[in-house]
């Protein structure tokens, strides 16, 4: 199973009527960050091929939140958060000339999670 087909399984399953709303409310205020979190996270193919690529984007950006939370020592490190780590650096790394540019992927994708939970908070 590749990280695509994993995100969007784990999302799936924890879905309801106010994140469906949420997401949509994120994105049509971030709708930028998105498209170039979609484009370095999945190919054209896979964007057009999946219907819900706004949640597989979201997911990921959850990830990233949870993984901030691991490096900052807020949560205890967890069997996989090494992997996890990794592969998130590998994904929003690749094709960057800069730890700028990585820096500036991870607080997008960081500041999204946040807002979207901000903005489920404030639904529910």
């Amino acid at each position: 199973m590749d990280t695509s087909q994993q995100y969007k399984f784990n999302f799936v399953h924890e879905f309801d009527q106010i994140k469906i709303k949420s997401i949509e409310m994120l994105y049509e205020d971030r709708k930028i960050e998105f498209r170039e979190l979609s484009h370095i996270l999945l190919t054209d193919k896979a964007i057009k091929s999946t219907p819900r690529w706004k949640e597989f984007v979201l997911n990921f950006c959850l990830d990233v939140e949870d993984v901030f939370k691991t490096w900052s020592g807020q949560i205890p490190a967890s069997v996989n958060s090494s992997q996890k780590s990794l592969t998130i650096l590998q994904q929003l790394g690749h094709d960057k000339a800069s730890m700028n540019q990585l820096a500036h992927t991870l607080n997008m994708s960081y500041n999204l999670s946040l807002e979207f939970k901000e903005i489920y908070r404030r639904l529910k």
